[in-house]
């Protein structure tokens, strides 16, 4: 009699499963929804090298997938072969798969599409008289009319599996993650005209921007702008890096144009849209001190290397890759968005129509304000911000002093606060515009100051309008990138010893601190040592903060110490106590400012590298145009 109990998944036997299940098992792994095959087949057009596809949907690609190119096409012999699985003429052997350079090339796509649908593969190559059309389930190859290119129908997805099919959302969502992944595609390649059609109706279109005498920056900047919109465009900054053997090109957002979701990072590595721990961290770690809060930066880059030295077999789906230096990416990577956010702002990157002329260089006589920076259309507390760049593309670099001392910052009290690292130079002997007799003094990015608003704000008066610079954050950036820059040129900041040490009652864990991280607190400029068994000593600051709260300064350099080991972590520790250092030693607010002195604090942020954000991220200035405060007071109506 046989046991009715079924048998335990440990006691069955080991047996092949059949062909059929295998493709079953496959489409689980490659296609998950309509977008999966979506992706599959834009990858497969791509590698044909089309320059024109059209995606046709229906009921949000479940009943209808249908890719169209004008690529290489497939011979009639070939078309049976293309939907078996593992058939592929991208590799032929180990070496092929170890440096891939195509976007697919495991040739299991198409027949695990096929086992989960009805397919149907339509192609003409050059030099055949007509087009076959190879019916995937019956196998019937017939002769039809149509151009060169391939055409690829796959109706009533997952009709074989109803299960998976109850797992799909809504029509209007699947759409939304089909036109998603044609999206990443067109960001990828300018030189390719893409379109999406749903239920007859088209919902997408963008056409090639890489022309004949074209850069290519220039197309993929327009690409950019009109796949992610012209706003997109006008808050980026060019990205163009190289470090051994990786290139990093692109466009990363500025601050202001940070979101609460990371939903627009987009990362292309040998033209692939990959998703990367390695690169979205490097990326995060060159916003670090710029951004507020838990914002998310958002940026374009691609990633050139030599395919030998990145693994894209490591994923079924293929978004995810590895690298053999994944060290090397990373500094490449963060270096490049490092360097685009700090650079010189009469250097920075052009942010002109991508269709339109040149931005002119900082020796150009400079035009009105150019359209794509006018922003009057939105309220100041709702459009994403300025940067000093954004004015200085318009008027040029910082003139030259002429030596007059007029505007200088009288010394006197507190304002000795804005003392420089270095003893040749320091905001309290920092010029602001004057009068030159040989030729008109050029309009400064930031303008004149006019007046200091609540103890808080500066307001400043330039061609555009007005200004407003909140002090404290904008000083603070001016101290850190002073502390950052002195840290990094020498072996450790400068110091000044007092004359009369400072003691405070220290807590057990600040005595601790004090004692462990003595070396630490000596490369920061901090001379802390035990008083007594409950008392600490502040014998030397550094000497930008001479003027400062040495007994708050040591409080808070030793609490941020207390969170991190100085021995593995020091470089990140000494950004963060460096800016720990630069809150404190910054002007406060309630602070009164001479005219003099708002001027060399504008001057000082059109020098700072930066400066349009401080070390927390907030904006440390807003412009209001003309146009704006014309609006306020309804003038022109």
């Amino acid at each position: 009699m046989n046991d009715p109990t079924p048998l335990s998944s440990g006691s069955r036997p080991i047996r092949e499963l059949p062909d059929e299940l295998i493709s079953q098992i496959a489409a689980g792994e490659v296609v998950e929804r309509p977008a999966s095959v979506v992706r599959e087949l834009l990858d497969n057009a791509l590698d044909a090298g089309a320059t024109q596809i059209t995606v046709r949907l229906l009921a949000g690609g479940v009943r209808l997938i249908a890719i169209e190119d004008n690529g290489s096409g497939i011979a009639q012999a070939q078309l049976p072969l293309a939907l078996r699985r593992h058939a592929t003429s991208k590799i032929a052997s180990l070496h092929d798969l170890e440096t891939v350079a195509t976007m697919g090339f495991r040739g299991e796509a198409l027949a695990a599409i096929c086992a989960v649908s009805e397919t149907a593969l339509l192609s003409r190559p050059p030099g055949q008289e007509s087009a076959f059309l190879l019916d995937a389930r019956s196998g019937e190859l017939r002769p039809v009319a149509r151009g060169l290119g391939t055409t690829v129908e796959v109706k009533e997805l997952f009709y074989s599996t109803p299960a998976r099919r109850k797992f799909l959302k809504s029509d209007a969502t699947e759409l939304a993650h089909c036109i998603e992944a044609v999206r990443r595609q067109a960001l990828a390649r300018p030189d390719v005209s893409f379109a999406i059609w749903h239920e007859g109706k088209l919902v997408e279109q963008w056409r090639a921007t890489l022309i004949p005498g074209q850069e290519g920056h220039n197309a993929l900047a327009q690409r950019l702008a009109d796949v992610l919109g012209p706003e997109w465009l006008t808050q980026s900054i060019a990205v163009q890096h190289s470090h051994g053997l990786v290139t990093v090109t692109g466009r990363i957002g500025v601050p202001d144009a940070a979101r609460t979701r990371a939903d627009q990072q987009f990362v292309y590595v040998n033209g692939r849209f990959v998703r990367d721990k390695v690169i979205s961290h490097a990326v995060r770690s060159a916003y670090e001190d710029v951004l507020h809060g838990q914002r998310q930066p958002v940026y374009a880059l691609y990633i050139d290397i030599d395919p030998a030295q990145v693994d894209v077999n490591v994923h079924p789906t293929k978004i995810e890759v590895r690298f053999r230096d994944s060290r090397q990416v990373h500094q490449a990577v963060r270096h490049a968005v490092e360097n685009a956010l700090a650079i010189p702002r009469a250097a920075a990157t052009q942010t002109a129509p991508p269709n339109g002329p040149p931005l002119p260089d900082a020796a150009t006589p400079r035009q009105p304000f150019p359209a794509q920076h006018r922003q009057v259309s939105m309220p100041l507390e709702e459009r994403a911000g300025h940067r000093v760049h954004d004015l200085q593309l318009l008027w040029g670099s910082t003139p030259p002093s002429d030596g007059s001392s007029a505007h200088q910052v009288t010394e006197r009290g507190p304002a000795s606060t804005y003392q420089s690292p270095t003893s040749e130079s320091s905001l309290a002997t920092t010029p602001a515009p004057a009068a030159s007799n040989q030729q008109p003094m050029k309009p400064w990015p930031l303008g004149r100051a006019l007046a200091q608003l609540h103890g808080i704000y500066i307001l400043a008066q330039n061609a555009q309008g007005l200004v407003l610079v909140d002090m404290h954050a904008a000083h603070e950036r001016i101290v850190y990138e002073r502390l950052k820059a002195q840290a990094d040129s020498s072996s450790r900041i400068a110091s000044q010893p007092l004359l009369i040490p400072v003691t405070f009652a220290a807590t057990a864990q600040e005595l601790v601190t004090a004692e462990e991280q003595a070396a630490t607190l000596t490369l920061l400029g901090l001379e802390v040592t035990a008083f007594s068994a409950k008392t600490l000593a502040v014998r030397a600051v550094p000497a930008p903060l001479a003027q400062g709260d040495a007994v708050e300064l040591a409080r808070s350099v030793l609490a941020e110490l207390a969170q991190y080991d100085a021995g593995t972590v020091v470089q990140r520790a000494r950004n963060e106590l460096l800016a720990t250092m630069a809150c404190h030693g910054a002007v406060r607010a309630n602070r009164t400012l001479t005219l003099d002195e708002m001027n060399a604090l504008l001057r000082q942020m059109e020098n700072t590298e930066r400066a349009d954000q401080c070390n927390h991220g907030r904006p440390t200035w807003r412009q209001l145009s003309l146009r704006e405060l014309d609006a306020l007071f309804l003038r022109g109506r």
